[in-house]
């Protein structure tokens, strides 16, 4: 098979292309090395929100709504505040009132480093990096020095992706990730976004104030979540604003699978979303629903976890001491 790792003209903007395994991908490594596209050549799969006509512009202006942005710092921290076991930082309020608070952190719009390109018989892969220091415009708000560095595997078992952070501060380092994951709708070339159902493994909903933050009540699943955990919701044709679960894992050909698995009901087509277990948490939101696209977001901490009132255990946050890594991974393929 001709595998390839290399580096193309797309619309403009220097982009990685990986070729392999009958999947194409697209990272954009200038736009915080988004996976801007994902398809499946044999099967006709388009797993992310991707327009062939679009500019770099327009996924830089809206950095969180195509393909596969990672954020560091995600979702919302009350009136931008950051609280951590040995400083508190004032992050920028770029979420206006009535939320009023910070949003999605900086990661995803920074331009990323390529630091490999390479292919084989097997897979073609890429590792871009990111470090973080007083040159961004962020670190007077969040003066703590680290680097991210990411890696795309693409082969015949769709793309792994992988990042680390490592804290090269002398503080601790909070961590909180995510993925603002669009997946295109429909997915499957020619389908109904009707179609469309989503299984996640959804154990208990928490509830969300009108800032979109935890009230820190948290409930067993009612009928309409157990939409979520029995796979028969579909993502799409109505509104899904920031519908909040803690997640376990499920079963996916007989197998346990931490991840959510999206189904193309008329073809029985699909996507399998596999997440490392760092990844507590699932987010879904669709924009509104009709705008062609739906979000499962796997986060590791919940919203505005460092300053909760609850143990880490129950909000998954975390910190890293100086020169410690954390690591994260997802595998996206088709089913």
């Amino acid at each position: 098979m001709n595998n390839k790792a290399e580096i193309i003209n797309w619309n403009g903007m220097p982009c990685i292309q990986l070729t392999a395994g009958g999947y194409t991908a697209l990272i954009a490594n200038e736009i915080g090395s988004n996976v801007i596209r994902l398809h499946d050549d044999k099967n006709g799969i388009e797993f992310f929100r991707y327009n062939p006509d679009n500019t770099p512009d327009t996924i830089k202006n809206s950095a969180e709504v195509w393909g596969l942005p990672t954020l560091y710092l995600p979702n919302r921290f009350a009136d931008g505040v950051l609280k951590t076991s040995d400083a508190v930082y004032q992050l920028p309020v770029n979420e206006k009132a009535p939320f009023n608070n910070h949003i999605h952190g900086f990661l995803h719009k920074r331009c990323h480093k390529i630091t490999e390109l390479t292919s084989n018989m097997d897979a073609a892969w890429a590792r871009t990096s990111y470090e973080y220091d007083e040159s961004d415009p962020f670190f007077e708000s969040l003066p703590i020095k680290f680097r991210a560095d990411f890696m795309f595997v693409l082969s015949e078992n769709g793309l792994e992706y992988t990042v680390s952070f490592t804290n090269l501060s002398d503080k601790m380092m909070p961590v909180s990730l995510a993925t603002h994951t669009t997946i295109n709708s429909p997915f499957v070339d020619g389908a109904k976004e009707e179609d469309c159902r989503i299984a996640v493994p959804a154990t208990e909903k928490w509830v969300l104030n009108e800032r979109c933050l935890p009230t820190g009540e948290i409930l067993p699943l009612n009928d309409y979540d157990k939409s979520y955990a029995n796979g028969t919701m579909c993502p799409v044709l109505k509104d899904i604003s920031n519908d909040m679960y803690s997640g376990t894992k499920q079963n996916l050909h007989d197998s346990p699978f931490r991840g959510v698995v999206m189904t193309d009901v008329a073809s029985g087509k699909g996507i399998g979303y596999e997440v490392s277990s760092d990844y507590k948490f699932w987010i879904i939101w669709n924009d509104r629903g009709n705008n062609h696209y739906f979000c499962p977001e796997p986060m590791t901490a919940m919203i505005d976890a460092p300053n909760m009132d609850m143990p880490f255990e129950k909000t998954g946050y975390q910190e890293i001491a100086p020169n410690q890594i954390f690591t994260a991974s997802q595998h996206f393929f088709s089913i």
